[in-house]
């Protein structure tokens, strides 16, 4: 591991090549640009906060209901895009794959690079509905950057995971979005982890998005923060970032073979 993680290194260069090379491409022909990265979860959060907050009353823990929904969908709509992506990323560039030798963790990598830049720019939003709702940050919102980590850490070990598998299996294509999709309801974007009993909590909790979106949210608009959730988070992604990373190293001198 530690001579692949210095290959990497090494070659840094590329996998920025390869982040901006995506970026380009994602955004290539799109009269609004960049835009998209907050239009897609404002548009959301427009039809949770009618649907969710108007209609069906569900709670927020006392935060703005648009405010609430729109601070989870920010870091999952991150997750959601870039999952896709890096599970993708190997298939999408079988052509490099078959030509030339880089490390191929850097595709993957890459993908999650470039999903970086949409989340930025909904952060700047965001700020925008913080001072609108007079909501100011704690001392807490300097841990924000954790989460995000998290996230990134969650995207490549799943990713890696996928795409390695996808090489083999292209079912895992149509897989992705079916899956992100069910995943959406059972994080807590629409509704807090207080709407629910302390057993199915506990559930909900296996999910690694929950306590990433959890204490995301809790750190930014300073409430209280679950640390046992937050724990749990991140004890389940260390532990699919390594099983990705082993299993994406074990295979990926087959890639060029079968991609």
């Amino acid at each position: 591991m530690g001579e692949w993680l210095s290959e990497i290194w090494r070659t840094r260069e590329i996998l920025f090549f390869l982040a901006w090379r995506d970026v380009k491409v994602r955004y290539k022909q799109a009269a609004l640009g960049v835009a998209w990265a907050v239009i897609q979860p404002l548009s959301t959060m427009i039809v949770f906060a009618f649907f969710f907050g108007q209609v069906a009353k569900i709670p927020s823990d006392g935060v703005p209901y648009r405010l609430f929904s729109y601070t989870g969908l920010l870091l999952w709509t991150y997750f959601s895009v870039a999952l896709g992506q890096v599970g993708n990323s190997l298939v999408a560039n079988s052509n490099l794959i078959t030509k030339i030798y880089f490390p191929r963790v850097l595709l993957p990598a890459a993908a999650a690079l470039a999903g970086l830049l949409d989340l930025l720019v909904g952060s700047v939003f965001l700020v925008g509905l913080m001072i609108y709702y007079h909501v100011a940050p704690g001392w807490s919102v300097l841990l924000t950057p954790l989460f995000v980590v998290e996230t990134v850490l969650l995207v490549m070990g799943l990713g890696m995971l996928l795409a390695a598998l996808n090489v083999r299996y292209r079912d895992v294509k149509y897989t992705i979005p079916f899956a992100v999709q069910i995943g959406l309801f059972v994080t807590p974007i629409i509704y807090p982890m207080s709407f629910f009993s302390g057993r199915l909590q506990s559930w909900l909790a296996l999910n690694p998005m929950a306590g990433i979106v959890e204490g995301f949210r809790a750190c930014l608009l300073n409430t209280p923060v679950d640390w046992p959730l937050v724990g749990s988070s991140w004890a389940i992604t260390l532990v699919l970032f390594v099983v990705g990373s082993l299993h994406f190293r074990s295979t990926e001198r087959v890639f060029a073979d079968i991609v």
